[in-house]
This record gives structure tokens, sequence and C-alpha cells, in this order.
């Protein structure tokens, strides 16, 4: 025995799986003996599964019976049965007693029942299917919680669960080999657990082994359900029929915030920036977690919208470093996948690894193992272009220069062509200048010859015209001379009968026969005639005479001056 060990104790068969729910009953450990006791003055029914045989009926007579709370089709009757005689033969009930005069017992009592009961039923792992909620590393041990959801995300059950260090040491590097994943959030196990209460702790389950297979189907699973789901609504090839970027001049990058994938993406990237060659606008999002996908079809749509009124680029690129397989499966999201196929401008994507594969890649117009290889695609497509620029310039600088070579080799043809033919026209001319001279002079001869016979006509005409005018002219001019003779005779003759009738008129027209017609004659003093009444002055003296005398008279006052 121990050194500190009474010789009343009482020794028991603990297993090491049990050790906690003994201790935890009051038990001791005697590290000589390297066993389990019950101190001395403890009732033994607490510990009758763990008694020798010789002491086992001995404690279970001294138990009275006792009701048996109701349990789950996974405890056997006979662990319940064990439980409810645990803790009626505990120890001394307090003063207080229960309103059914039922002993009371201590909160450790009861969750040391508790933990038995669990021990027992539950001596093995039992294969259980769960989805870690978080995962914590603390000393090599993992802690992980879990649950289990419904359709709609509603938790079902939840749970706190372990795998110790050696374990973990052991099951999850061959997990990770297998799946490429590693246990964080999200994802779903089938893992081997052994439930395991402890009063100090509460309910907790051990695990010691994964089902790597059921991961990588449920991952598969889902991946393989949103693929089918788009190929239904044709939507998974979308991207594939539209006309890849001829070049690039602007690009958007949806990535996450300061991830290394990024930064390999931009030290390409700003080089080109750098020397105009081609923009890249970036919009950060979250990529793995809880939301992750809405957050990225949220910004990449609204980086889409801003960038319309500037200019609309010419990809999308999506970019993140490498990941566990979990982590990756994030982004197989129906609605981000269906976001991506109805995109009018091609997808770039360069997502984790050349092993890792998501349903962006598989829908996207591209997809690349890096994100270095997708800038290094899109350089390249540049460089492609510029090369073919260079090219056509080559060969139109080319053909330029040749059409110049032959356009001056022909205008040097055809100006010797037009010497040649000048010179014959000259040497042509001069022999034909004498002939043509000599043949100008005798037709000008002829013409002369012509223009004086005609000329001689033409004089021979105008006299003979000039005699018979000048022969009417004169018999006209007779007959003038007649007419005028005439006219001149009767004209006279008419005029002197007028001379002689306007004689006569005026000889009768005398002032007396005026005066008899009822006019008068005024004169002045002196006798003279006055014609105008200006002339008449006050108070001189007038003489009128009338047919039948003459009056003397004096003027009042002037007549009025009639206006002339």
């Amino acid at each position: 025995m121990g050194q500190n060990t009474p010789m009343s104790a009482t020794y028991l068969n603990v297993p090491f799986r049990d050790k906690d729910s003994a201790k935890a009953l009051g038990a001791r450990w005697d590290p000589a003996q390297r066993q389990w006791y019950v101190p001395p003055g403890r009732e033994l029914a607490p510990f009758a599964a763990w008694l020798p045989a010789d002491l086992a009926g001995t404690a279970g007579s001294e138990l009275p019976p006792a009701p048996l709370a109701p349990a789950s089709a996974l405890v056997p009757d006979h662990h319940l049965t064990s439980l409810g005689r645990s803790l009626s033969a505990s120890e001394p009930a307090p003063a207080y007693a229960s309103p059914a005069s039922q002993p009371a017992l201590s909160l450790s009592q009861l969750l040391a029942g508790v933990a038995q009961v669990v021990t027992q039923a539950f001596p093995a792992g039992v294969w259980t299917l769960v989805e870690v909620v978080d995962a914590r590393l603390r000393n090599g041990h993992v802690y992980l919680e879990l649950s289990e959801r419904d359709a709609s995300g509603q938790p079902l059950a939840k749970a706190n669960a372990m795998v110790w260090a050696s374990t973990a040491s052991r099951i999850l590097p061959e997990f990770e080999r297998a799946t490429g994943a590693t246990l964080g959030p999200g994802i779903k196990l089938l893992v081997r657990a052994r439930p395991n209460f402890k009063p100090q702790y509460g309910f907790s389950l051990e695990i010691d082994a994964i089902d790597s297979g059921y991961t990588l189907g449920d991952l598969e699973a889902r991946q393989r359900e949103i693929r089918e789901r788009l190929q239904r609504e044709g939507l998974y090839t979308r991207q594939q029929r539209l006309d890849p970027p001829w070049d690039y001049q602007r690009v958007l990058v949806i990535a996450p915030e300061g991830g290394a994938g990024l930064g390999d993406f931009q030290a390409e990237a700003s080089r080109l920036q750098q020397h105009g060659v081609c923009r890249f606008d970036y919009a950060y999002s979250r990529f793995q977690g809880e939301g992750a996908a809405a957050e990225i079809r949220s910004i990449l749509l609204l980086a889409l919208q801003g960038l319309v009124a500037a200019k609309r680029p010419d990809a999308v690129v999506i970019i993140r470093g490498g990941g566990a397989v979990n982590d990756l499966a994030w982004l197989n999201d129906y609605e981000l996948a269906r976001t991506i196929c109805e995109l009018e401008r091609p997808v770039l994507t360069g997502i984790g690894h050349e092993r890792d594969n998501t349903l962006l890649d598989e829908v996207a117009q591209q997809r690349f193992d890096t994100p270095s290889k997708v800038v290094a695609g899109i350089e390249q497509q540049i460089v492609r272009r510029a090369a073919e620029a260079r090219a056509h310039f080559e060969t139109i600088a080319r053909l330029c220069q040749r059409c110049i070579a032959q356009a001056r080799i022909e205008a040097q043809q055809a100006e010797s062509l037009v010497r040649a033919l000048a010179w014959r026209q000259l040497d042509a001319a001069r022999h034909r200048v004498p002939a043509a001279w000599s043949e100008v002079q005798a037709q000008a001869r002829r013409l002369l010859r012509a223009a004086r016979e005609q000329s001689q006509l033409r004089l021979h005409q105008i006299g003979e015209r000039a005699d018979v005018a000048v022969r009417l002219a004169g018999e006209s001019a007779a007959r003038s001379l007649q007419e005028v003779a005439g006219g001149s005779r009767q004209a006279l003759r008419q005029a002197r009968q007028d001379s002689r009738a306007l004689m006569r008129e005026i000889a009768g027209q005398g002032p007396e026969k005026t005066l008899a017609r009822g006019f008068a004659i005024v004169r002045d003093a002196a006798g003279h005639t006055l014609q105008r009444a200006a002339e008449l002055k006050p108070g001189q003296a007038l003489q009128i005479q009338f047919h039948d005398g003459r009056v003397d008279a004096q003027l009042a006052r002037p007549a009025a001056t009639p206006a002339d």
C-alpha cells in the first residue's frame, strides 16, 4: 500500500477511461499500488461498478430500490438501474429532506452518476455525422464546436468535442492528405466519437477517428448539385460562349485584401499599370467563412456598376491564394456561380493551387492555377497583341516601301517614255513643218486670189447698186420738190386769205366799238391811259371815257389790288 493510504481503504478496478468518474465520486489514487481506492468512511455503493467481485454483492444488497428516470434508447436499462442505485446509496443526506421525504444529493454526486451512466452506455466510440462550427488548437489538442443543422440552417443539436494531441498527430495528417481539407468552420465530418461527461466540465465528445471519404463525398456532392442545376438552367457554359478579350486595357480584380495571392498578382500588374499598358481596379472581400460568397457577389456587382460610368472593364479577375479544400469550398455557392455565369464580361479565375478546383473555376471563361499565372496570362495576351500590331506595322511599312519603289520605277519609266515620245514628236514635227509651211503658203495664195476675185465682183455689184440708188433718190427728190412746191403755193394762198380776214377783223375792233360794248377807258389828268389799279393814287384826278362822252373823277381810296 501507499505510504499515506489507510489500512481500511477499499481498492477499485477502475479502467483508464473511467478514472475521471471515479475521481469525481471521491476515489483516490494510490501511486505505489497504481490503483484507485475508496477512502475509509465513504459508502461503497457509488463505486459498485468498480468494486472487486467479492465486495460487489455486499454493496448491492445495501441499496434499496429506487425509481429510474426516462433515458434515451441508446442507454441500456441496466446502466440506468446502476445509476439509480448509485445515487440512492450515496452519502447520508443532510438534515433537509425533500417534500417526498427522499434524500437530497449533492450536485457532484448527481453529475458523477450521470458520468458513470454515460461511460457505461458508450464504452466505445460511435460513428456520428457532424458539422464543424469552430476549431481551436491548444497545446497540441484540437477543441471543436460541432453542430447539426436542418435544411434551412437552423441548429438541431450542438456539442463540444476534442481530439487529444496524441490522436490528432495520428489522424489529422492522414485526413488532410486524403482530402486536402483542414478542420475548420463549415466542414462536414463523419467521426468516431465517444461521449464523455465530467462533472467539472460537462458533456463532450472525444474523437479518435475521421472518415476522409465522407468529407470528400460531401464536398463533391455539394459541388455536383450546383453544377447540375446550372447545367439544367443552361448557364454552366455561358461564359465560354462569350468572346474572349481581344486585348486588356482595364481589368476589375476581386480578391481578399492583404492575401499572399493578391501580392503576387500586384507585383506584375503594377508594372503593367505604371507603363500605361493596362489599368487594374481592385475590390476586396472575404473569401471564406459564413456569408463570404454573398459578400463577393455584392462587392462584384457594386464594383461593376461603379465602373460602367467610366469605362467597362475588358475582364473580371477573381483570385485568392492557396488554402485547404474546405476553405475554398465556401466559393462553391449557387448564387455566386450564377452571377459569374450571367456576367457580360469575361471572367478569369486564379484560385488556390494547381490541384484546387472550385465551381468558379468551372464556370469562368478562363481558369489559371494561381493568381500570378492570371496576370502572366494577361501580360502574354497584351504582348501577343503588341507583337501582332508591330508585325502588322512592319508589314505595312514594307508594303509601303515596296509600293514607293515600284512607283519610283514606274515614274522613271513613264518619264523615259514621255521623253522618247516627245523627241519622236519633235522629229516628226521637224519633218512636217516645211511641207506644212508650203501648204500654208499655197493655201494663202489660193485664198488671196479668191478674195481678189470676190472683191472685184463685190465692187461691181456695189457700183450697180449705187447707180440704182442714186437714180431712185433723184426721182424721189424730184417728186418731193414738186410736192413741196405745190404745198408751199397752197400754204401761201391760204395765208394770204387768213391775213386779209384778220385785217378785216382788226379793223372792226377799234376803241369806239369797244366802248359801245360797255367798256370804259381810264386816263390820268395828263390823258395817259391807265391799265393797272396799282398805278392809282388816293385823291388822283381821273378821266373816264364812255362811248357817249367823258367824265372827270377823283379817286377816294386805293382800290384793292387783285391777286396776280
